[in-house]
């Protein structure tokens, strides 16, 4: 007998008439319903694959450096906030150091291996003892740079680019920092410095070609040295020999007896250099993250290999031959194809270059437009002529420009406003916002992301100032701006989110990598800014802490689009 009619036939007895019916037609209802759901329900979209089209260097820019008393070679690199420490045979990396060393731009051992460095953007001079103990030595204005001690243990440190002032330091942090001289300035006292065999400190003179060496007690200063094209840093050999790193010029100079004579020539954008007990040479690359082995017969040997250190904005141009990626490496501009093959590099000396820091770029005809809000100006650059055609100084805090019908426009964080600029008066698109990071327009709309207050907001159509639209609002740090089939993209900074922006809320394309957060409240949120850019259904973008360029293909979202 079939057990199913049976219970079926109990289920009738069972169960009256009236109440059956009700309860078949609900199981039915429901029966009917899931298989509506289910004929209709679309499958989520596949993700998104990230194609990695090139890696950079894997120091996020290398600034000083110093031996530790077991050998091992100590990297300091301010972006990055870290010390990294490399085996100096091999230069494989066998530590990276991050608590509690806030964006150090030099570092200094002492006899009793104790280590300290320079903290540039807040003004912080710390250390370590060999116990493991944090001190803070002092707490200084933003642009503390060089350190060294003195034989005697004595420790002394210098501003350069935020201020120009010698001090010494208690390593205990007890006593009062001393001013030795302000008289070195303007726009930096000394850079990377050494304690000479004389018993005087050592250092150069960025912006006067010249390197002077002082009595530290009495404050005398004594020029030994000039001629040079931009002096970075000093150091004396076993046999006392001083030995002066040109980043102008891209070489290492032995000054002996009022003679110079060059000991290696490597690429411009260098920072500082350190000699070993064999007397090898060491030297770091701020523009390019690379670290040198110089051996005494002259023999060359990349430690540490250079490329991109600090990648951030990235904008895309068309070329007579092909679509060409620009990415703002901070001391460098780089050129890419699609497939991320490098096609050139622009370095920038700070504060001499022709080239000038690149925080942000955008695409204005046949030049590019950069902004640096280290530099507090907006620079029109020729790539072709590899010249400034435009420059306007004195901003506040630039952190990105576009071309906007005829006007230049820039989102400056010091006043929180996008406005003009030229003109003898200020004329403002949007003012009153938190943090005005990336500017994006397509000729006759005009967009802004604003960091700190989570939102998108539309402030220009038909190449006019309108009341600011909000476009999206409770993001997590949107910062670079993108237009794709005529929709905006935003990335989250923190959170490395990609979104398109839409009617029904921000939807979720894909998730980049995670930018830094800035050092201080003296600089920008979007210190480097995490950005994108689109060219037809593919989407190009920059890794920061991971130094890539990265690609997207968006043609499986098309219907997203419409």
């Amino acid at each position: 007998m079939d057990r199913s009619a049976t219970s079926w036939q109990s289920w009738k007895a069972a169960v009256p008439r009236d109440t059956r019916r009700p309860i078949v037609s609900g199981i039915l209802s429901v029966f009917f319903l899931l298989f509506v759901l289910s004929g209709c329900t679309e499958a989520p979209p596949a993700p998104l694959e990230i194609q990695r089209l090139a890696t950079g260097a894997n120091i996020s820019g290398a600034n000083g450096l110093h031996f530790a008393p077991d050998g091992r070679l100590f990297v300091a690199t301010v972006i990055g906030s870290e010390l990294v420490v490399l085996d100096p045979e091999s230069g494989g990396i066998l530590e990276r150091l991050s608590e509690g060393i806030d964006g150090p731009d030099d570092v200094a051992f002492n006899r009793a291996g104790d280590f300290y460095w320079t903290s540039i953007l807040t003004g912080e001079v710390a250390g370590l003892t060999a116990a493991g103990e944090r001190i803070t030595a002092a707490r200084l204005t933003p642009g503390v740079n060089p350190l060294t001690f003195s034989d005697d243990g004595r420790l002394f440190v210098s501003q350069c680019f935020f201020d120009d002032k010698l001090f010494e330091v208690d390593p205990a942090g007890i006593a009062a920092p001393r001013l030795i001289s302000d008289q070195l300035g303007p726009g930096c006292g000394l850079n990377g410095m050494d304690w000479g065999p004389d018993g005087r400190l050592y250092g150069p003179r960025w912006f006067q070609n010249q390197v002077v060496s002082f009595d530290v007690d009495s404050g005398e200063m004594r020029i030994e040295a000039t001629g040079f094209n931009v002096p970075a840093a000093v150091k004396f050999n076993s046999e006392g020999v001083l030995h002066v790193l040109d980043t102008g010029a891209g070489s290492v100079i032995r000054v002996e007896d009022g003679r110079q004579s060059v000991v290696a020539v490597l690429e411009q954008g260098l920072d500082n250099l350190a000699f070993d007990g064999n007397d090898r040479l060491f030297v770091s690359s701020f523009a390019d993250g690379a670290v040198w082995r110089v051996d005494p017969d002259g023999g060359i040997t990349e430690l540490q290999p250079g490329g991109m250190a600090h990648p951030g904005a990235i904008a895309a141009r068309a070329t007579e031959d092909g679509i060409e990626l620009l990415v703002a490496d901070l001391h460098a501009v780089r050129s890419f194809d699609r497939s991320g093959r490098a096609l050139w590099v622009e370095r920038n000396v700070l504060g001499v270059g022709e080239l000038g820091s690149v925080l942000s770029v955008s695409v204005d005809g046949d030049n590019l437009i950069f902004s640096s809000f280290t530099d507090a100006n907006v620079r029109i650059w020729n790539p072709e002529r590899r010249r400034t055609v435009a420059r306007m100084d004195n901003l506040q805090m630039p952190v990105s420009a576009v071309r906007y019908g005829e006007t230049l426009l820039v989102a400056e964080h010091g006043p929180g406003h996008v406005r003009i600029i030229g003109g003898d008066s200020v004329t403002r698109m949007a003012s009153g916002l938190q943090a005005p990071t990336d500017l994006l327009t397509d000729g006759d709309r005009l967009w802004v992301s604003d960091r700190s207050a989570g939102q998108v907001l539309q402030i220009g159509a038909g190449g006019r100032k309108i009341a600011p639209v909000i476009v999206a609002e409770g993001l997590d740090a949107p910062e670079g701006l993108a237009l794709w089939r005529n929709r905006v993209l935003v990335r989250e900074g923190e959170s490395g989110r990609v979104y398109l922006l839409g009617d029904s809320g921000p939807e979720l394309l894909v998730t980049l990598g995670a930018g830094s957060p800035p050092a201080s409240d003296a600089q920008p949120p979007a210190m480097v800014l995490n950005d994108i850019t689109v060219v037809g259904d593919v989407l190009y973008a920059t890794n920061e802490l991971s130094r890539e360029l990265v690609a997207v293909d968006l043609s499986g979202r098309v219907d997203r689009t419409d």
